[in-house]
């Protein structure tokens, strides 16, 4: 088990989540596949697939707080360049938020268990599909969806890895991991400045993790706050494009 920890004072804001707003981030994302979920609601979602034949490993790529927009888009395509099929599900049912109020209003006032069954609905379509391996399905997300990834892999079966990027609300009681280390690996990746989420919360997550007997890395990369890896910045030389390739390795040797 590995943890990588450095130092720093981070004060917490309420909900302080990805503030910054780019054309990507404003862009609504262009979906070609929908599944139903538990209530019935339609779902839209995009849906990369490596060229070649399968069955591929596959990942469930959760957006940021905004809603699915292309800044998604662009990193499912690029993670399907590596291999794999990646599904990149409409958590906000078609709701996109371009300002901070506005995805503070629409993270509000979506209930949490709508979320949670249709990002269960959007796993099970995406381990049905016919070009994934069901036994290679991992999780991530970044910011909200990073929580909802870790959560997934809470409540989940049988998925091959977890990826937290920055995900709020960790999970600190080793009672409540559920069956994050049946389904672990999981990688955890942070900014040191960020100021929503404090770094005795990521300590203390890694510590429940390894209560639980957990496989585990977590990384706090220096001088970058929240939100620091998107369509804009993870080919980037520096922790950006440091965090990606991180990503693309731990997928490799965990998951591929």
């Amino acid at each position: 088990m590995k943890h990588v920890f450095l130092a720093g004072v981070v004060a917490l804001i309420v909900l302080g989540g990805c503030a910054s707003i780019e054309d990507e981030v404003k862009t609504p994302a262009r979906t070609n596949v929908r599944f139903t979920s538990s209530d019935g609601a339609e779902i839209d979602g995009f849906l990369a697939v490596p060229d070649g034949s399968g069955p591929f490993p596959a990942v469930l790529m959760i957006h940021e707080w905004w809603g699915l927009n292309q800044d998604v888009v662009i990193m499912a395509e690029e993670l399907a360049a590596e291999g794999y099929v990646v599904l990149a599900p409409d958590a906000f049912r078609g709701e996109l938020a371009t300002s901070v109020p506005a995805a503070i209003a629409m993270n509000r006032s979506t209930p949490e268990e709508q979320i949670f069954a249709d990002l269960d609905a959007a796993l099970e379509f995406l381990t049905a599909h016919a070009a994934v391996d069901p036994s290679r399905v991992a999780t991530m997300g970044f910011c909200f969806g990073g929580r909802q990834s870790m959560h997934l892999g809470i409540r989940s079966e049988g998925l091959a890895a977890v990826i937290t990027l920055y995900g709020s609300g960790l999970v600190t009681e080793p009672g409540n991991l559920g069956n994050l280390a049946d389904n672990a690996p999981v990688l955890g990746i942070f900014g040191e400045d960020d100021n929503s989420i404090p770094l005795r919360n990521v300590r203390a997550f890694g510590e429940a993790l390894d209560e639980v007997g957990a496989a585990h890395t977590i990384t706090v990369y220096p001088d970058v706050g929240h939100a620091f890896v998107k369509s804009s910045t993870f080919r980037e030389a520096g922790p950006a494009g440091d965090a990606w390739d991180q990503i693309v390795d731990f997928l490799g040797d965990e998951v591929k």
